[in-house]
Parts: structure tokens; sequence; C-alpha cells
């Protein structure tokens, strides 16, 4: 669920210091249901990697899409897509750059009653005047089939102890 970015910008976080300046596109969260004590984002990012590994068919097909236009236009560079620039307990910041945005994903976690929240945040920098029409593109792939999957999955499989 996209939630106002007020109240992602009002957690204590290190990104927001480290990102300043840099615009936050959107903040989706997903409420985890309890998961046992002490949780931490290295929790969510052992699921996350899981969920990329097993990802739904419309979500395969997208990024597939998405590689295939990045080889034919050559948006991409060899390296990998995304690549972690630190973590915390309670929070992870990733990196993306290409020829399309300059792109950081941030996912910070909270303790709440009977859980925790999982907030997911899209911090986007253009890197050139194609990148406001590229995102414009790809905001209802994102928005309605994207991240509703992955965060779906997450929340799927949180109830399990961490490993």
């Amino acid at each position: 669920m996209r939630i106002p970015p007020a109240e992602f910008l009002a957690l204590d976080l290190e990104v927001h210091a480290r990102l300043k300046g840099i615009p936050l596109r959107d903040v989706s969260v997903v409420d985890l249901s309890d998961g046992g004590d002490d949780r931490t984002i290295a929790d969510v990012r052992r699921l996350l990697d899981a969920v990329k590994a097993g990802a739904p068919l419309p979500v395969r097909l997208l990024v597939g899409l998405r590689r295939f236009l990045g080889r034919v236009f050559h948006w991409d560079g060899p390296g990998p897509a995304l690549r972690p620039l630190y973590e915390r307990p309670y929070e992870m910041v990733s990196e993306a750059r290409n020829a399309t945005v300059h792109a950081f994903s941030c996912m910070a976690l909270q303790r709440r009653p009977g859980g925790y929240r999982l907030f997911w945040a899209i911090y986007v920098e253009n890197v050139s005047a194609f990148t406001p029409f590229y995102m414009a593109a790809i905001e209802p792939f994102r928005r309605f089939v994207v991240y509703p999957a992955i965060l779906k999955s997450i929340r799927a499989a949180w109830t399990s102890p961490p490993s």
C-alpha cells in the first residue's frame, strides 16, 4: 500500500541525511504480523532474496522485458543492476544507476504492536531529460504489479522464523 511520504520521513533514519536533495518518488508499506522478537532488516533482505528467486510470473515477465529493452537501447552497464550502499539493523539502502535513472531503494523496518511495518521508499534522481518520461512509463507497472507482488510475498514468508 502506498502512503504519504511524511510518515516515512518522520522516521529516525540515516537515509534522510544521506539522500538529502534527491527526490523521494514514493513510499509503500506492508504490515507484518508478529514474526517473532528481534527481527531485523537482515531478515527482510533474506526474504527479499528468496522472493526475487521465485518472483510471480508477471514480475518475472516485466523484469525480463526491462532487461531486454536495456540491452537493445544500451541503457544498462555490465555491472549488477542494484548494489547495496549500507545496511543497519532496521534500515538498508541499495543503489541502481543506468542510462535511465539514478535510483535508491530504502527498506526500513519498524516494530509496532502485534508485529512490524516495512517501509519501502524509492528515491530517483534524473540522469537525463529522458528520466521523467521513463519513470512515467513504468509507473503503473511498479505501482500495481511489481511492488504489490514483492510486498505480498514478503508478508507471506514473514511469519516463518528467521534461519
